[in-house]
């Protein structure tokens, strides 16, 4: 007997799911896109007060942070990434949102335990990140950078023990392994099982600029972030002007 088909039957779930997503990872992308820079400041003090979802970035210097911030908002010289880690001693915001609306900013904090800044100049900037991360009222998540291949360092640990109360409180983490295209398929599977384990209930992605491994994924986990009342990608156009 021979099988028939209807062609007008309705396309299979896990195919309707996979549009979707691809759907959602692209507008996510077009979100992204529209990052403009904001102001710079030296000190906590000197930011805004914002009433728009803020998400955070921080990374141990050289763990590919500015590379990520270009790499997601599709802009070459967004994030100022230095020949020399360590000196940028700003904390960044871009805006982000069509048509001069702003609807959420992205925070770029500098990158800490480059073995070349003066200790005075170290510690000092942890007790700034401290402070923003722990008294930041619009803060709404926090995606940290991790070089996979030297694992999360003491620095890191103690970034992860500051947030944890606000994480326990519902604050949203993600922890990127950076420069995935420099791993084997076992070691990518090791890093990820390591990396969960350490995050604390937080998310956890590869991450690949060249290769573009998790870009979307991470795009459409920060546009969830930003807009927790239930929109979705599929809002916005695709496409930015």
């Amino acid at each position: 007997m021979t099988a028939t088909t209807n062609p007008t039957s309705e396309p299979p779930p896990q195919a309707t799911t996979t549009a979707g997503a691809k759907s959602a990872g692209v507008t996510a992308m077009g979100w992204l896109h529209t990052a403009k820079f904001l102001t710079t400041a030296p000190q906590l003090h000197f930011l805004p007060a914002l009433d728009v979802p803020e998400i955070a970035f921080v990374g141990r210097s050289n763990a590919g942070k500015s590379t990520c911030i270009n790499t997601l908002t599709q802009q070459k010289q967004l994030a100022f990434a230095s020949k020399r880690p360590g000196r940028t001693q700003h904390i960044n915001l871009f805006s982000l949102g069509k048509q001069g609306v702003m609807d959420a900013v992205l925070t770029d904090l500098p990158g800490y335990g480059y073995a070349a800044v003066p200790k005075q100049d170290k510690i000092r900037w942890q007790q700034v990140m401290a402070n923003y991360l722990v008294s930041r009222e619009n803060l709404k998540g926090i995606v940290l950078m991790c070089d996979p291949r030297h694992g999360m360092t003491e620095l890191d640990e103690v970034l992860l023990d500051v947030i944890r109360p606000r994480v326990e409180e519902g604050l949203k983490f993600l922890v990127v392994l950076t420069k995935a295209d420099k791993l084997t398929r076992a070691e990518s599977t090791k890093a990820l099982s390591i990396a969960k384990l350490q995050a604390g209930g937080g998310e956890v992605r590869l991450f690949s600029a060249p290769k573009r491994t998790g870009v979307e994924d991470v795009a459409t986990l920060l546009w969830d972030w930003a807009h927790p009342n239930g929109a979705t990608p599929a809002a916005l156009p695709a496409q930015v002007p």
